[in-house]
C-alpha cells in the first residue's frame, strides 16, 4: 500500500512552478473581476464572494498537485565524481585568525 503512495511524483521543476503561479494568479484575477461585476449588477456581495471562492478552489485544483505539465523541464544534475584526494581531518587544518577591527 505504501508503494503506491511512494510512486506518486511530488515535485515540480522551476519552470513548472512559474507556470503554476501564473495560472493561479490569472484565475484569481479573472474570478475577482467576474465576481465583482456580477455582484455589482445583482447588488449581492455574497455572489461576489462565492465566485471568488470558486475561482480559488479551481486554481488550487489546477496548481497544487504536481501535474505532468509542471514537470516537463527537470533539472540535470551533475554525476557523482569520486575524489582522488583524501579530505583533511579537522585537526590537520590551520585555525583561521580573525582580524581585530
Amino acid at each position: 500500500m505504501l508503494n503506491i503512495f511512494r510512486s506518486i511524483p511530488t515535485q515540480m521543476d522551476y519552470k513548472g512552478q512559474k507556470l503554476a503561479e501564473h495560472i493561479f494568479q490569472g484565475i484569481i484575477l479573472v474570478s475577482a473581476i467576474i465576481g465583482f461585476i456580477y455582484g455589482y449588477i445583482t447588488e449581492q456581495f455574497g455572489c461576489t464572494v462565492y465566485i471568488v471562492m470558486a475561482g480559488f478552489a479551481l486554481s488550487c485544483l489546477l496548481t497544487l498537485p504536481p501535474w505532468p505539465m509542471y514537470r516537463r523541464n527537470p533539472l540535470k544534475w551533475l554525476p557523482v565524481q569520486e575524489s582522488g584526494t583524501e579530505e583533511k581531518k579537522p585537526a590537520d587544518r590551520k585555525p583561521k585568525r580573525h582580524t581585530k577591527i
